[in-house]
């Protein structure tokens, strides 16, 4: 079902072939983000992201958008906190342009100091748009109090005296020390066969070399506060949560059921409760964010100012049962059938499939078939999850960290 090849240079390639379908999707993903910046540099892994669509020696930006535009496909990017993915998605009959197009931008690009300079400023009017939107910007602070002064507590955005700092010459040394052959994975799910791919990368990709010596800075101490930050807004928003699991922890599978059951679905506890019985909330939503070497869980929810109390006195409640009162089985039963039924159905797209593959390869993860993922769910017992919960939430206090009109209060 997966094949995989390694180029000379050392980068990896990994393939899923749907013959069913007429797309496929191909992205190269980067082992480096915002985890792998110099604070003094935050935010330059997201602006490197813009500047590789900003021409190269072949093409100028407005040819790169036409090139996949006169096919009809898609192409994009994103920066997370310790990857970055460049990706196309086209007709299975355009995949050899798809992939010469992304070759280009990462092997060719130009990095010219007038596109830095002006991408700089989009990025600086990206931060001024998450600033107005108080229910993304409360998880970025909710993470900076959860992992303190560690790397994966910074924005991904990067801040405004931060970006004013990078420059070409800083821009150059980050890619020669991260954009690497051996810290990258090429990914391709669709209508293809393996053996064109690889052909094709390897023309595309061949002259990348250099070694990525990627260190994870150890992480800091947790300590848990409460946090009330002032913003005009018209509601309070609010994260409550712990230090999670990492990536590969055998009991991953046990919180995402834990999660499914807390917040995760319309017929979720903390939804339930908070909309449905008592109308305190218009959003509430718990996620566990997972990363190389720890994670975060988090709840969050949106209540006025008088309810905040209230709604943060019960998504404690709420969390409290999850480790003291073991899970009915039809409560168990109902959040492994919404496990399986998201993972299957996400499995018709190839896009989602291109990024599962690849992410497992990326963290060099165990390689298992959707069946088998749902197998591993299906295995998760109710004592699972109220342990796992107990590692989560039982030890420490959790932050609490709110966002909101707390002057008028």
């Amino acid at each position: 079902m997966y094949q995989r090849a390694t180029l000379p240079n050392g980068l990896k390639i990994i393939c899923e072939s749907m013959p069913h379908v007429h797309s496929v999707s191909v992205g190269v993903w980067v082992g480096t983000g915002s985890r792998d910046e110099n604070l003094k540099y935050n935010g330059i892994s997201h602006l490197v992201e813009h500047l590789f669509f900003k021409g190269t020696a072949n093409r100028s930006a407005k040819q790169i958008a036409e090139a996949i535009d006169a096919v009809g496909g898609q192409l994009n990017a994103f920066t997370t906190k310790e990857y970055t993915c460049y990706y196309v998605k086209v007709l299975s009959e355009q995949v050899h342009l798809g992939i010469e197009l992304l070759a280009d931008m990462i092997a060719n690009s130009l990095f010219a100091p007038e596109d830095i300079e002006k991408e700089k400023q989009v990025v600086l009017e990206e931060i001024k748009s998450f600033e107005d939107s108080p229910d993304e910007l409360v998880h970025d602070l909710f993470a900076g109090a959860v992992l303190k002064e560690h790397p994966l507590g910074w924005p991904i955005l990067g801040v405004p005296e931060s970006i004013a700092r990078i420059d070409r010459r800083v821009i150059m040394e980050y890619l020669l020390q991260h954009y690497t052959a051996d810290n990258m994975v090429f990914a391709a799910a669709g209508n293809v066969q393996f053996d064109q791919i690889v052909t094709a990368v390897e023309k595309g990709f061949s002259k990348l070399s250099g070694g990525c010596k990627r260190i994870l800075p150890p992480l800091t101490a947790y300590r848990p506060e409460k946090i009330l930050k002032y913003k005009d807004t018209e509601q309070v928003h609010l994260c409550v949560g712990n230090r999670g699991l990492e990536r590969k922890h055998a009991d991953r599978y046990a919180v995402f059921v834990l999660d499914s059951i807390l917040g995760g679905s319309v017929s979720s506890r903390l939804f339930q409760e908070l909309r449905e019985e008592r109308g305190l909330v218009y959003v509430t939503c718990s996620n566990h964010s997972s990363f190389k070497d720890t994670g975060i869980f988090s709840i969050y929810a949106g209540t006025s100012l008088n309810n905040f109390d209230q709604v943060l006195e019960l998504v404690k409640r709420e969390i409290k049962r999850c480790y003291e009162e073991p899970v009915a089985e039809m409560e168990l039963s109902r959040a492994k059938e919404q496990l399986k039924g998201n993972l299957l159905l996400s499995m018709e797209s190839t896009f989602n499939r291109m990024c599962r593959i690849a992410k497992l390869e990326l963290y060099q993860d165990q390689l298992l078939t959707p069946e088998e993922a749902v197998a591993k769910v299906e295995a998760v017992a109710k004592e699972d999850v109220m342990r796992v919960a107990g590692e989560i939430f039982g030890k420490e206090d959790p932050v609490i960290l709110a966002l909101g009109p707390f002057a008028a209060k």
